[in-house]
């Protein structure tokens, strides 16, 4: 394990790893105070060394990196990579191409959902991890040694799973469904915030056309001044109380005062300005609603319920995660006839889930169990 803090060095580890078929990539970083996460250390391996970047070292030129990550020959390994990638992209103006992430991978080889990188090396390679450096402060400087071993140990193990994780997708013909998989985080849309939509991530129980608009234009300008501050989204308004300002729709700063946990120097400071004018210019969409609530009223219950059941069988059936197949949200637009661009429709979710369920929905299937096999069947009807 090399700690590179200069060009020279971290060139020539990219000039020997754009011969490798693979890397694994790790990041540290912190954003408790900040709305762009900070990047700290980057750790890099391949199947023989490891090497950990000071990405905050003075004059660091990484554009050599940023080349490797580019480099459509070199697969790029990530666990739960959304994070670290939307960091390199911010960096490098570029997604890493191609990508593998080792917890999709899990997912699809039946580990569990989300499974954690720390469960996933025990149960993949036995080892135990220790985790004691976990919430370290790795802006400080120096770093010590347990620091570094326990970056380190986040992407030697990678490359181990990468290589395990990839034998068990190639004996099961799986290789197809994380190509599919990883065309989402391929994509540089994935990692581009729009404010406009932002309000859809908030808990709000309200269906008030009124109360949404008010929602949706106070969390874009929540988001923009976060963007442009540069700090964390609750540190300008939490949701809970944004959403209450929504319900409320106060028309003036008094009104604004006798929101619930609202605080006096929000309300009658320029935070408080910058609502009151951002409520003053909503303009209501009566079309406005959650995607989700209407295809409840469209879809029928008992419907739905079967092709839950279906689901469970099917993802119990070929040991995948049942959410990674379908969410909710597609059942709801299935059970609602609802079939433009479903995910279940497409690739290998329509192989395993999406044809049979279509049939079961046309009255084709039926669901049937053999009592003497302790088994489920799928029976074509006449």
């Amino acid at each position: 394990m090399q700690l590179i803090y200069n060009t020279l060095a971290l060139n020539e580890f990219c000039k020997v790893w754009a011969e490798k078929d693979f890397v694994a990539v790790d990041l540290e970083f912190v954003r408790e105070k900040t709305y762009y996460p900070i990047p700290c250390l980057i750790q890099v391996a391949s199947d023989d060394e490891a090497i950990i970047i000071d990405p905050m070292a003075p004059d660091l030129d990484m554009k050599e990196f940023f080349k490797l990550l580019q480099n459509k020959k070199v697969v790029k390994v990530f666990h739960s990579c959304r994070q670290d990638v939307e960091i390199l992209f911010r960096l490098s103006g570029k997604v890493p191409q191609p990508i593998f992430d080792t917890q999709v991978a899990a997912m699809v080889c039946g580990y569990g959902e989300s499974v954690g990188y720390e469960r996933l090396v025990k149960e993949v390679l036995g080892v135990e991890l220790d985790k004691s450096e976990c919430l370290s402060n790795w802006q400080l400087r120096p770093l010590n040694p347990k620091q570094l071993e326990y970056a380190c140990g986040d992407v030697t193990y990678l490359v181990k799973l990468y290589q395990s994780l990839s034998q068990l997708l190639k004996k099961n013909g799986r290789e197809s469904w994380i190509k599919e998989e990883m065309e989402y985080y391929a994509d540089p849309q994935t990692y581009q915030v729009n404010p406009d939509e932002i309000w859809q991530k908030i808990k709000f129980k309200s269906h008030n056309a009124k109360a949404l608009s008010n929602l949706r234009d106070l969390a874009a300008w929540r988001e923009r001044r976060a963007q442009e501050k540069n700090v964390p989204r609750p540190s300008v308004v939490k949701d809970d109380l944004l959403a209450m300002i929504a319900a409320g729709a106060p028309k003036n700063k008094d009104e604004l005062m006798q929101i619930r946990g609202m605080r006096r120097d929000f309300a009658f400071g320029k935070l408080g300005d910058e609502v009151m004018m951002v409520l003053a210019k909503v303009k209501v969409d009566k079309k406005i609603a959650k995607a989700n609530e209407k295809e409840e009223i469209k879809a029928c219950h008992a419907l739905v319920e079967i092709l839950r059941l279906l689901l469970k069988i099917v993802s119990q059936e070929e040991k995948v995660v049942a959410r990674l197949v379908a969410s909710d949200t597609d059942i709801l637009r299935l059970a609602a006839f609802d079939d433009a661009n479903n995910p279940v429709l497409q690739g290998w979710r329509y192989e395993i889930f999406g044809q049979k369920a279509m049939a079961l929905r046309a009255g084709k299937t039926a669901i049937v169990f053999d009592p003497k096999k302790k088994k489920i069947n799928f029976v074509e009807q006449a």
